[in-house]
């Protein structure tokens, strides 16, 4: 166990004045012990007490071989496994709970009348995980190292006659060939109209001349994502697509200017929307400016326009604003991930950002 991290955790226990909770996520786990385990539809879970009472509840399936320095309690599949969880619980105490542990384990815990309430015990853990410590932070630069990488070695795919899915494809064993153990989440390669789209699922598509191509790609590099997003143009690009660009990308400056200490996250997500909408495209901002991003993709702690929350030092977080305009088959976005430090922050990613030409040989040249 990180007693570092635990003890960060019980302290926002006592603040909340939540003398025991059980935390089931697997990435909160691993997070706290090191070891992932995908339980599927058997029960896991850490108990975990102010009192200094802690057991890991695990299924036989799932052997644990390291020492993870908290006693360990396995079960099988004959057993009742919340049964064994509660004798464990303060019946006298309120509980918190994750709030995604399924219900029907927290519906036998309360037949069983474990604990004198339930509260979601996840926004403790979340809170603690946005402030990522210094072997954190490192390895999410070493993650969107290797991100830049692989955009600088996609990017002259996008003129080969390739379809989104083939290109998606590439992507994922550009990843494997940096040394990557996954993406961070499926790879957005959209063409023209797809780029419109924020989310746009990859199909069948192939790029043509004048196209923008939205590359929206992620690696997972020791347990840490990366994330981020470049928009560039097929052999040519319109006056037309120029002039979103570069509000795009103004916006996605003028956001992480603000990401500094003591500011806001709604002041981040506001100073990119706000000059968006300045420039007449208001209503083709669809989405939040922003996730915060760690083990996971999208960890709690949203750059929104209605997040009031303090930006603290150690936090992580995506600047991506963009403008969809689906009757003219643009879209445009652009996204770093930014981390927090002392006087402002360090944008992870170093692909340039400037308006990005892809010539016939896959060369790039920047635009007039």
């Amino acid at each position: 166990m990180d007693r570092e991290k635990l003890k960060r955790i019980y302290n926002k226990m006592e603040e909340r004045h939540l003398p025991q909770m059980i935390i089931t996520d697997p990435p909160a786990i691993f997070y706290l012990t090191g070891k992932w385990i995908h339980p599927g539809e058997r029960m896991l879970a850490l108990y975990i007490s102010t009192k200094g009472k802690e057991k890991f509840f695990v299924n036989r399936l799932f052997p644990i071989e390291e020492d993870l320095g908290v006693e360990i309690q396995y079960f099988d599949d004959t057993e009742d496994s919340v049964e064994l969880l509660s004798k464990v619980v303060d019946k006298e105490s309120p509980l918190g709970v994750d709030k995604t542990w399924p219900a029907r384990f927290l519906l036998r815990l309360q037949e069983l009348k474990a604990a004198s309430s339930y509260v979601n015990g996840s926004v403790i853990v979340d809170k603690v995980r946005q402030i990522k410590d210094k072997d954190e932070q490192e390895k999410l630069i070493q993650s969107s190292l290797l991100n830049d990488a692989v955009m600088a070695e996609l990017i002259p795919y996008v003129v080969k006659g390739h379809t989104e899915k083939e290109l998606n494809a590439i992507a994922r064993e550009l990843y494997k060939k940096h040394g990557a153990s996954d993406v961070s989440f499926d790879p957005i390669t959209a063409y023209g109209r797809g780029a419109a789209d924020p989310h746009h699922e990859t199909d069948d598509t192939k790029g043509k001349r004048g196209d923008c191509v939205l590359l929206d790609i992620g690696g997972v590099l020791d347990n840490y994502i990366s994330d981020m997003t470049r928009t560039v143009f097929l052999g040519e690009v319109s006056e037309r697509h120029k002039e979103i660009y570069q509000i795009v990308r103004d916006a996605n400056l003028r956001g992480i200017a603000m990401a500094k200490p003591g500011n806001r996250m709604c002041d981040v997500d506001l100073a990119c929307r706000n000059y968006i909408e300045e420039k007449g495209f208001g209503k083709y901002f669809t989405h939040r400016t922003g996730h915060s991003a760690g083990i996971e993709d999208h960890e709690v702690g949203d750059v929104s326009s209605v997040n009031e929350e303090i930006i603290e030092v150690g936090q992580c977080f995506s600047v991506e604003p963009g403008i969809y305009i689906p009757e003219e088959n643009i879209g445009v976005r652009v996204e770093d991930l930014v981390l927090i430090t002392e006087d402002g922050c360090m944008v992870l990613n170093h692909y340039p950002k400037d308006l990005l030409i892809v010539k016939e040989d896959g060369t790039t040249e920047v635009a007039e």
